[in-house]
């Protein structure tokens, strides 16, 4: 399969390419600092370089055709509306006119639902969780794109277990490693497509919570 991922350096990035290439995925990994995507002297791996502020057209260009576009772009906090929110946006709209069906957004946790935002860490992310209720809401109601949003919970940078808990009765945080291999295995779980899935660490074998969705 064919994959765009935008925001390629990024933490869940460089662990979703890792999780890619070992499934056989031909990937375009596109970043603002291309040299740094890892795996990038793999067969499997292209690096291109990314600007989120072109245009559309740009980006279209740029993305070409493609099976599935990740967006796991992050400004960390530095320019949310251009990046986490218009950025991903512009995305979206480039792959509608590129003929692009399948787009998986790495989201944040309880995204699309502000009654939970002052609550705990999300009370320190909020002005994140505002511009990802507005790109993922766009994503829902505004393309006709076959999306799924992934929400997972805090990142952690610990162990990876291969286990998770998905729905709303969830825990406080994630690995890495889990959040992006949940990622790479949405692509084998045709029933995740038109869903928003919160995610936190679990006691179920990925593949087998991604399957009861």
């Amino acid at each position: 399969m064919k994959v765009f991922i935008v925001g390629a350096t990024g933490r869940v990035a460089t662990e979703l390419i890792k999780d890619l290439v070992a499934k056989g995925h031909q990937i375009t990994a596109a970043a603002r600092k291309p040299e740094n995507v890892v795996l990038k002297d793999d067969p499997l791996v292209t690096t291109v370089k990314l600007d989120i502020h072109a245009s559309v057209e740009e980006l279209a260009t740029l993305i070409g055709k493609q099976d599935v576009i990740y967006f796991t772009a992050g400004s960390r906090g530095k320019d949310l509306l251009q990046t986490d929110a218009f950025g991903a946006v512009k995305t979206m709209q480039a792959a509608e006119q590129n003929g692009i069906k399948r787009y998986i957004m790495l989201s944040s946790m309880h995204a699309l639902e502000p009654e939970f935002w002052h609550e705990g860490a999300l009370a320190k992310i909020m002005d994140y969780n505002i511009a990802k209720f507005f790109a993922d809401n766009y994503l829902i109601h505004n393309t006709s794109l076959d999306y799924t949003i992934l929400q997972p919970a805090v990142l952690v940078e610990e162990p990876g277990t291969g286990k998770i808990t998905v729905g709303k009765e969830i825990g406080k945080q994630n690995p890495i490693a889990d959040v992006a291999l949940t990622l790479a295995e949405l692509l084998e779980h045709d029933n995740t497509r038109g869903k928003v899935i919160l995610m936190s660490s679990g006691t179920t074998p990925i593949a087998q919570a991604l399957a009861s969705i």
